[in-house]
């Protein structure tokens, strides 16, 4: 089990793999398929193996989740959402990005150092009642 794809799939898919307070946890099934459906959005914008995706999210089970997910199709780089975005365009620069991932609803810094570059700009939706770590992502 050397890539995090193999490591997920060693797991019976009813164990708990992420979990917050006050929320139902996401299993390991859940994440397989939660997996499946990131490559996909991923494959559809055009990022692979080797391209390198930067992720701006708060702190929790989504931002976790969403790590472990893309890290499986692309190179990931979670970066602090307090950044400005000279600090952004700077990281951004340096990674090479090819995509950014973002909260719904996410307007800030990080958005417009994605758009100096031209960036992809992923928006990850989580539903407030779903299981800890739930999300879709879109183009």
């Amino acid at each position: 089990m050397t890539t995090i794809a193999g490591l997920i799939a060693a797991h019976d898919a009813a164990a708990l793999a992420f979990g917050a307070p006050d929320r139902e946890w996401m299993t390991y099934g859940n994440l397989r398929n939660l997996s499946a459906s990131v490559g996909e959005v991923l494959h559809a914008a055009g990022i692979g193996r080797g391209d390198r995706v930067a992720i701006v999210l708060p702190n929790g089970p989504e931002m976790a989740a969403a790590f472990v997910s893309i890290a499986q199709w692309a190179v990931t780089a979670p970066l602090n959402p307090a950044y400005q975005e000279d600090e952004f365009a700077f990281y951004l620069d340096d990674l090479g990005a090819k995509a950014i991932v973002l909260g719904a609803d996410d307007d800030g810094p990080a958005l417009a150092a994605a758009q100096r570059f031209g960036l992809s700009v992923l928006r990850l939706h989580a539903p407030a009642d779903a299981p800890a770590g739930t999300f879709t992502l879109s183009a």
